[in-house]
């Protein structure tokens, strides 16, 4: 069993020697790439990828990166392919090939058929004078000089720099296609990521109550306003103007202030000049408006209206923080 030391300096090794390859990528990038990206912004179809065995797998990355920054992708396994799969292909498609070797028996079965169809094909290989590499219509050369596996067999820094290459090509795809955070959003709706991305303001504060009481309004109805609603805060109104805050800290910083509260007013306790948001504004910013002030509560606006409370619980329920 080897000691820490040694263990972390083998890791150390493998990410230097990855590094160092995907470093020396860049210098292999021809004309051929733009090409191949052109292709690809003018196909009227998809872009079908695939590869076999790890590189298969790097194929269905790919496909999955694509496919989120909006370039239609399908991935289709290589050995699939040739036993009834071919038909995933279809007329206005582009195939992407991937092979570390690009001499694979499925390779040089699939090649053949895939010009047969008139289907333009990109090859990623790491083998320019390979069978792939040597049919393909657009070379996309991910030659690594050594793998990081110490026996130089299982498939490690090829694997790495063909996943590099594919995000080369969706970063490409998605700059020249003009795709904005709002597209973004609408392919990840889901989970927390979506959430950052379309999550607005006044989607949560429609889910809270609104508090609000008046300058004159007695303290203790105000306190009775902050309880009620569960925000642990409240507008003072000036008619519809926002007058100010009183938060549960302004109340904790009366009782040390006060001795008889009974004659006091919000007025006389609330904090002037709050922090307030626009209900149009996406959650996430409203999260950094917060940590930037050190506060738990924004008070919403629309057209300059008060017309509610966000409260850090809010964004945390939502997965915002």
């Amino acid at each position: 069993m080897k000691d820490s030391k040694a263990i972390l300096e083998i890791a150390r090794q493998t990410i230097a020697m990855e590094g160092d390859a995907i470093h020396h990528l860049a210098s292999l990038l021809t004309e051929d790439f733009s090409r191949a990206v052109s292709c690809i912004l003018e196909a009227e179809g998809r872009v079908v990828i695939t590869g076999i065995g790890k590189s298969a797998i790097i194929a269905s990355k790919i496909v999955a990166t694509l496919n989120s920054t909006g370039t239609p992708a399908i991935y289709m396994h290589a050995a699939d392919a040739i036993h009834g799969d071919l038909g995933t292909i279809q007329k206005n498609d582009v195939v992407i090939c991937i092979s570390k070797s690009g001499n694979t028996p499925e390779i040089k079965l699939l090649v053949p058929l895939i010009k047969q169809g008139g289907n333009p094909l990109i090859g990623m290989t790491g083998n320019p004078d390979s069978f792939l590499g040597r049919r393909a219509d657009f070379l996309l050369n991910t030659f690594v000089e050594k793998e990081a596996c110490p026996n130089n067999l299982a498939p490690t820094t090829s694997t790495t720099a063909q996943l590099v290459m594919g995000d080369a090509l969706a970063i490409c795809l998605l700059e020249l296609r003009g795709f904005s955070s709002r597209d973004f959003a609408r392919y990840h709706p889901g989970g927390t990521l979506g959430k950052r991305l379309y999550l607005r303001v006044g989607d949560i504060v429609a889910q809270n109550q609104v508090p609000r009481v008046s300058e004159e309004t007695p303290l203790k109805d105000a306190i009775v306003e902050i309880s009620e609603k569960m925000l642990g805060v409240t507008a003072v109104m000036d008619g519809e103007r926002i007058a100010g805050i009183i938060t549960d800290g302004d109340l904790r910083r009366m009782l040390n202030k006060y001795d008889n509260i009974g004659e006091l007013r919000a007025r006389d306790i609330m904090s002037t000049g709050p922090k307030t948001i626009d209900s149009d504004v996406l959650a996430v910013k409203a999260l950094r408006m917060m940590e930037e002030n050190d506060i738990s509560q924004l008070l919403a606006t629309q057209d300059g209206r008060y017309v509610g409370v966000v409260h850090i619980h809010n964004l945390i329920k939502e997965g915002i923080l």
